[in-house]
């Protein structure tokens, strides 16, 4: 199901037919140093992790992370969109791109797309997005869509600080 289109970009649900794509994104070294091995090691458990995880989300909150590819060639380049996050009480903004589409502009069209996206269609106020404090490139994106720094915060079972950055405001 086609989520979004952006000038450049479509972002779609993933489907088990992604399996060969994902398998390469979780295992990129860049994707392991910034978010973590999700221990994805073969096609199989790639088709079961995107069941798990990416497809359970749209069942259970109707939205999650879409798969973003080029418009014009259909090339899958990095995963975005909005994830509703066990341990967080807003909904998140979240993206990843394999390196060689790096520099291209694609995270921040995907991520300012999923932010207009959650806010106007899907009527949520407050969006974050949480990041290792070190990934100066997310950061900038995070920035540049509107975000901006809250606080320092560590997920209930996790030994690493995370950078939240939020569209708005905390409501009391």
């Amino acid at each position: 199901m086609i989520v979004l289109e952006t000038e450049r970009l479509r972002l779609r649900w993933l489907t088990a037919d992604d399996a060969a794509f994902i398998f390469e994104l979780v295992n990129d070294p860049t994707w392991i140093k910034f978010i973590g091995d999700r221990n994805v090691k073969t096609l199989d458990a790639a088709r079961a992790y995107i069941t798990d995880k990416y497809v359970a989300d749209y069942v259970g909150h109707g939205f999650g992370l879409n798969l973003v590819e080029l418009k014009e060639s259909g090339t899958p380049v990095g995963i975005c969109g909005l994830i509703k996050r066990e341990g967080l009480e807003d909904v998140d903004v979240g993206f990843a791109f394999l390196p060689r589409y790096a520099g291209f502009g694609y995270a921040t069209e995907s991520a300012a797309a999923a932010l207009e996206h959650g806010h106007r269609v899907l009527g949520i106020r407050r969006i974050i997005a949480i990041t290792v404090p070190y990934n100066v490139r997310s950061i900038r994106v995070l920035e540049k869509v509107g975000l901006r720094f809250e606080k320092i915060i560590r997920m209930a079972g996790d030994d690493e600080d995370l950078a939240l950055y939020a569209t708005g405001p905390k409501e009391a």
